[in-house]
């Protein structure tokens, strides 16, 4: 029987019971020391899994994106369109099938033909969803979302300042929160995207912005909801949404495509033939890049020239809004100039400029095959796009080049804390499953540990 997609709460989250606890898988991984000197007890944690942001390989993996991506379809057409066997395509569609994962729609097979292959398969996304948490400089979003990519729900909140610990344990029970009230789906897997240094394969973070240095995220989330979680850069993320659920054509083996991103903070990622690059040491920062704006002022560095609050500082400076209250935000300026207030036509035009200049930088750095920004710098302020990419071709001495704008305009956070979470999933969906809890519907839940480091 099939299930659907539970109410909706007035606050936007879904209603249902929160589920009794159950039993988890666990492994051993080394103890790291916390901010305040001591240890956070990691001899039996859940599992935290690197993120998986390329486009799959492993053969149940791309019969698996095809169903998602074109389904309901039949196992001989899967067959052509990904290049496997057919024989190797039926495996993998039995093994989908039995991981819970695919479904049969017999209601759609042709008419007269005989045999298993002319009967359809296609996701069975309605019993399951994955959890995303994209931890901003401001706000913090919790994303729900279907084995499809899509976006079921979405709730914000401010992100917690203060102590690491204490912020850590104020996220960790919102999402616990949240999650126990899907009871008609069951939860598969936690992905977060962050800003600062992840280590993906240990789920600890470094955050200068936030004050946090080797903070257990990871480990947190998987204890209090007891689930895989898999943790990234949310540059890389949102580079990674572009690759597996922008509606464009796989990559190339050796095609590159520069991501750009821009809001409160700014920051880049490089994809290469069809893989997001994360170095080992952390993504690269253009944050101090050299740019000059008398008129939005910084300290001469991009960040704190084109970020929001430098906007905002600049727009209070010339009282094109209020030095505080609830009107004292990007979203009055960006309206004060749509209405056509002059000093804040100059203030977002002088945005554009800088950013159009920076990415055409970039560009001219790596040269790219493709070249996409995201972000609301960008993506909030769409009149602006003319200004920055005359400012691109003007700065840029290579030949002309299009800048694409992201599929996800002003989603481009929750989208990203989407795939990190769905990107284990989709290169090895047999295996994933196979790290979740068994029970259908059973989410997870424990009391978070007291021991996290403030």
């Amino acid at each position: 029987m099939t299930t659907t997609l539970s109410s909706v709460s007035p606050s936007g989250a879904p209603s249902g019971l929160t589920q009794r606890p159950r039993a988890a898988t666990w492994r051993r991984v080394p103890a790291k020391p916390s901010a305040g000197g001591g240890r956070y007890p990691q001899a039996l944690l859940h599992h935290i899994v690197a993120p998986a942001l390329r486009v799959p390989d492993a053969a149940a993996a791309v019969v698996f994106a095809a169903a998602r991506q074109r389904g309901p379809i039949a196992r001989d057409v899967i067959a052509q369109v990904t290049g496997l066997s057919i024989a190797t395509v039926n495996r993998q569609v039995t093994a989908l099938l039995d991981a819970g994962i695919l479904r049969e729609r017999a209601d759609l097979a042709v008419s007269g033909a005989i045999g298993r292959p002319r009967v359809p398969v296609e996701v069975d996304h309605e019993p399951y969803l994955t959890l995303g948490v994209h931890i901003g400089a401001r706000t913090t979003s919790i994303v729900a979302t279907d084995l499809l990519g899509r976006t079921l729900d979405v709730v914000e909140t401010a992100t917690p300042h203060g102590g690491q610990g204490a912020a850590l344990t104020a996220i960790a029970g919102s999402a616990r929160r949240y999650l126990s009230r899907w009871h008609r789906r069951r939860p598969l897997w936690v992905g977060v995207a962050t800003g600062g240094v992840v280590d993906a394969s240990t789920g600890y973070l470094d955050h200068p912005r936030l004050g946090w240095s080797d903070a257990p995220v990871g480990p947190v989330l998987a204890e209090s909801l007891g689930l895989p979680v898999s943790v990234a850069s949310h540059v890389d993320a949102m580079a990674g949404a572009e690759l597996l659920l922008g509606v464009r054509r796989p990559p190339g083996r050796a095609a590159t495509s520069l991501y750009v991103y821009a809001r409160e903070t700014v920051g880049y990622a490089l994809s290469i033939g069809g893989q997001v690059h994360t170095p080992g040491s952390g993504p690269g920062t253009i944050a101090a890049l050299p740019v000059q704006s008398e008129l939005l002022g910084g300290t001469g560095q991009l960040e704190s020239t084109v970020s929001d609050e430098a906007v905002l500082v600049a727009a209070r400076r010339a009282r094109i809004i209020p030095a505080e209250g609830p009107s004292s935000t990007v979203t009055a300026v960006l309206r004060a100039a749509r209405q056509g207030n002059e000093q804040a036509s100059a203030l977002v035009a002088e945005r554009a400029r800088v950013l159009g200049e920076a990415v055409a930088l970039l560009r001219d750095m790596l040269n790219p095959d493709d070249l996409v920004v995201g972000g609301q710098a960008f993506t909030e302020y769409p009149e602006g796009m003319p200004l920055v990419e005359s400012a691109f071709a003007a700065r840029s001495v290579l030949p002309r080049r299009d800048i694409r704008v992201t599929a996800f305009g002003n989603r481009v956070q929750e989208a990203g804390a989407g795939i990190v979470s769905l990107g284990g999933l989709y290169a090895d969906p047999i295996g994933a499953m196979r790290r979740v809890p068994r029970a259908r519907g059973a989410n997870v839940i424990q009391s978070p540990r007291p021991e996290v480091s403030a």
